[in-house]
C-alpha cells in the first residue's frame, strides 16, 4: 500500500509499504479520507512535543482525522464489521489499568495515539490497522469528508460541553481555526451567542461566512459580558487573556495547545472563581459529533478548503497552499489519489 511518511523534520515522502494485517481485536480500514490537522504540521516541522520526550520518533506515519471502510477483520472480530464505514478514535488505551476501566483510556499513560504516539501508524495511508473497540460506525448518508471532521468535531464538542453554554449564554471563542470554527458551530447549534477573536480579517472573513458576524480582532473585540470563554487558539498568551475576560463565576476550555508555556495567574482563578477545564481530546464526545453531523444541526463542510492526494501532503504540511482554496482551514487528503 502507499502511504504518507515523515522520516524527519521538513521532509516527507510517499513510500510503498506491506499493508497491515489485523492482530487479534483489530480491524483493517481502507481510507477514504483524512483530515491534516496542526499537529501533522508539528510533526512535520520538528517541533512537536512528543519528539522531544521520548512519546514519538521518527520516521512517523500521520494522520489521525479519518473516514474509511473495515475491510479485514482479525481473531476476536465479528465479521459483521466488514463493509462498514467507520471512523474511529485516536486516543487507544491499555485496556486494563484504572483509567481506562474508568472509561478515561484517553488519559492512560501507554496509550497509543493513532498517527502520533509510541509507533502507531497513521491515517495518511491506503490502510489503517483500528482496534474494534475504537470504531465508531458512520451513518449511510454522512459521507468520507463529514466522516474525518468527525475527530475534530469531538474536541470541539468537549470544549462546548465544558463551558456548558446554551441559549441565553454569550460565548467568545479565542482562535478561529478548526477547531475554534466548530467550537462555534456546535454551541450556536446549541443556542448560544457565539463571537470569535482572531488575528487576521482572511480566517476572520471564513467565520463571518458561516454565520458569525461578530468576528473580532484585539482592537476591535468589544466589552461585552463572555459567560465562557474558549481558547482554541494555540497561542501562548491566550489562557491568561481567556481567564481575564470571563465573567466572575464563569468558565473556561483550554483545548489549543501552545509550543512554550503558557503563563495563568491562578490567583485569578480563585479570586474570581473562575472554572478552567483543559481538554486533550475527542474521546466521549465522537458519537455525539456524529449525531449533529446527521442530523444536519452542524455543518462542517465549509471549513474544507481542498481535498488532495497523498502526494501533495508535503507542500501542504510546510504551508504550501494553492491560492485558490482560500482561508478555509482543512485540507483533507484521499489516499487513493
Amino acid at each position: 500500500m502507499r502511504a504518507f511518511v515523515v522520516p524527519g523534520p521538513g521532509r516527507g515522502e510517499v513510500l510503498e509499504l506491506a499493508a497491515p494485517e489485523p492482530r487479534a481485536g483489530e480491524v483493517v480500514v481502507d481510507v477514504e479520507r483524512a483530515g491534516v490537522c496542526g499537529t501533522d504540521v508539528e510533526v512535520f516541522s520538528g517541533e512537536m512535543s512528543y519528539l522531544h520526550d521520548g512519546q514519538a520518533a521518527y520516521p512517523m506515519r500521520i494522520g489521525h482525522e479519518w473516514a474509511g471502510v473495515v475491510s479485514t477483520v482479525g481473531p476476536g472480530v465479528d465479521e459483521s464489521w466488514v463493509g462498514r464505514r467507520v471512523t474511529g478514535d485516536t486516543m487507544l488505551g491499555c485496556g486494563t489499568c484504572g483509567r481506562c476501566v474508568q472509561g478515561r483510556q484517553h488519559l492512560c499513560a501507554d496509550r497509543y495515539e493513532i498517527g502520533m504516539r509510541n509507533g502507531w501508524p497513521g491515517a495518511l495511508a491506503e490502510r489503517l490497522p483500528v482496534p474494534v473497540t475504537a470504531l465508531v460506525p458512520l451513518p449511510d448518508h454522512l459521507d468520507a469528508a463529514l466522516g474525518a471532521l468527525v475527530e475534530p468535531g469531538g474536541n470541539a464538542l468537549r470544549a462546548v460541553q465544558a463551558v456548558d453554554v446554551g441559549r441565553g449564554d454569550r460565548l467568545l471563542v479565542l482562535g478561529p481555526g478548526t477547531i475554534g470554527l466548530l467550537t462555534a458551530l456546535i454551541a450556536a447549534a446549541r443556542g448560544a451567542e457565539v463571537h470569535l477573536l482572531g488575528r487576521d480579517e482572511p480566517t476572520l472573513d471564513v467565520a463571518r461566512s458561516l454565520g458569525f458576524s461578530c468576528a473580532w480582532s484585539r482592537e476591535t473585540l468589544p466589552a461585552e459580558r463572555w459567560d465562557a470563554v474558549v481558547d482554541a487558539s494555540g497561542a501562548a498568551e491566550l489562557p491568561a487573556l481567556a481567564v481575564d475576560l470571563v465573567e466572575p463565576g464563569g468558565r473556561v476550555a483550554l483545548i489549543g495547545i501552545a509550543p512554550e508555556p503558557s503563563l495563568l495567574d491562578s490567583r485569578r482563578l480563585a479570586l474570581r472563581e473562575v472554572a478552567a477545564v483543559g481538554v486533550l481530546s475527542a474521546s466521549g464526545g465522537l458519537g455525539g459529533t456524529v449525531e449533529l453531523y446527521a442530523s444536519g444541526a452542524v455543518d462542517p463542510r465549509p471549513l474544507i478548503a481542498a481535498t488532495v492526494g497523498l502526494g501533495e501532503v508535503a507542500d501542504v504540511l510546510a504551508g504550501r497552499r494553492r491560492p485558490e482554496w482560500g482561508a478555509a482551514p482543512k485540507v483533507h487528503v484521499d489516499p487513493r489519489r
